[in-house]
């Protein structure tokens, strides 16, 4: 048993990276549903500012290289495995309208970050968290296929093109 969590996941497992990735995005999605009840409370802070700063890294930057992991990399992958193509295809659309709803929230963290007693959006902020639910219900199942039937080989390449990435 691992009490202190360090097993670190790496690109060599880039399903696990996937996952990975969720889980990251699942944490943030969770300070986004959290924001309007802590500013009604707190008033927009240091905190408040902080998790939007942080929320806007990650979906800046590592957001969009997970979707093109996703979308250049392991759904080509998902060949192996053909009853994943109506999914894949739905997460291709999907992935347009997170990037849209991400387009909409990163305004609404703009105005919150440009005038102290701004409230956020409600709509937009549902609108953002409920997106990434129903996109990540429908691709984990898909991480799980890639698990059975991707070729080993197959995912130790797409994991070192997924690491390239990062470096570029």
């Amino acid at each position: 048993m691992n009490l202190f969590n360090t097993k670190s996941v790496t690109f060599d497992e880039p399903i696990e990276m996937l996952y990975a990735c969720h889980g990251k995005v699942r944490r943030f999605c969770s300070q986004v549903e959290m924001l309007p009840g802590y500013i009604a409370e707190n008033g927009r802070n240091q905190t408040v500012l902080q998790a939007v700063r942080q929320i806007s890294q990650y979906f800046n930057v590592a957001a969009p290289l997970h979707h093109e992991d996703e979308e250049e990399n392991f759904f080509p992958l998902l060949q192996y495995a053909p009853q994943a193509q109506e999914s894949v295809d739905e997460l291709r659309r999907q992935h347009q309208s997170l990037h849209d709803n991400w387009n909409a929230l990163y305004a609404e963290f703009g105005k919150l970050e440009a005038d102290a007693d701004y409230r956020p959006d409600t709509a937009v902020l549902k609108r953002f968290t409920d997106g990434y639910a129903v996109h990540l219900g429908i691709e984990e199942p898909l991480f799980e296929l890639g698990k059975q039937f991707v070729p080993q080989e197959k995912l130790a390449e797409i994991g070192k093109i997924m690491a390239a990435r990062r470096k570029r």
